[in-house]
C-alpha cells in the first residue's frame, strides 16, 4: 500500500486553500501582536484605546454560543461603528456605575481560517478572569473571537470581533469589552 500524503496543516493550508492569499511571518505575527494590544489594553483599563482597534464602521458583538450556532442574531452588546464603541468607553467612565473590577484575557494562538485579498478571517480562544478587590479571582467569561481583520494605512485593524461566548450564564451585567 503507497502511503498518501499528509493534507497540508496551518498557515500553509490556508494559504493554500484561499485562492490568492499571500501569508507570510510577518503578517501573521501581526495578527498575533493585534490580539496581544488588544487583551493588554483591556487588562489596564485603557478604555479609549479600544475604539482605535477596529475600522472606523468595525463591528462588535458579544454573543452567546447557543444564539450563535442557531443563527439567531440576539447579542448581549452589539456595537456598530467606532462611534458606538466611543459612546460604550464614555458610559464606562461617565455613566455606569457598578463596583470596579479588573480583568485578565489569556488568548491562544489565532488560528487563520481565510486570506483573501486584505482580509483576513481567524478564530482564537479566550478566557477572561475578573478580580474584584475583596473577593477571590474567578472566571468571568470564557469563548472564542471570530474576527475579521484587515490592513489599512494604521496597521492591522479589526473589521468585526465576534466573541461567541460558551456558557449561557453569565454575571447580571458586562460593563467592559471581553
Amino acid at each position: 500500500m503507497t502511503p498518501q500524503p499528509s493534507p497540508a496543516t496551518g498557515a500553509a493550508a490556508v494559504a493554500a486553500a484561499t485562492p490568492g492569499a499571500s501569508l507570510d511571518l510577518a503578517t501573521y505575527l501581526g495578527v498575533v501582536q493585534l490580539h496581544a494590544d488588544y487583551a493588554a489594553a483591556l487588562d489596564a483599563g485603557r478604555w479609549e484605546r479600544w475604539p482605535d482597534f477596529f475600522t472606523e464602521d468595525g463591528v462588535y458583538r458579544l454573543q452567546p454560543r447557543e444564539n450563535f450556532e442557531r443563527g439567531f442574531p440576539l447579542a448581549t452588546l452589539a456595537f456598530e461603528g467606532r462611534g458606538m464603541l466611543k459612546d460604550r468607553v464614555y458610559g464606562i467612565r461617565e455613566t455606569l456605575f457598578h463596583d470596579p473590577y479588573y480583568q485578565r484575557h489569556v488568548v491562544g494562538a489565532p488560528v487563520l481560517r481565510r486570506i483573501d485579498g486584505g482580509r483576513i478571517e481567524c478564530e482564537a480562544n479566550y478566557a477572561v478572569f475578573r478580580t474584584k478587590l475583596s473577593e477571590p479571582t474567578m472566571v468571568f467569561n470564557v469563548g472564542r473571537y471570530l474576527d475579521t481583520i484587515v490592513l489599512t494605512p494604521q496597521g492591522l485593524k479589526f473589521a468585526a470581533r465576534l466573541c461567541v461566548y460558551d456558557s449561557e450564564m453569565i454575571p447580571n451585567s458586562i460593563i467592559y469589552p471581553v
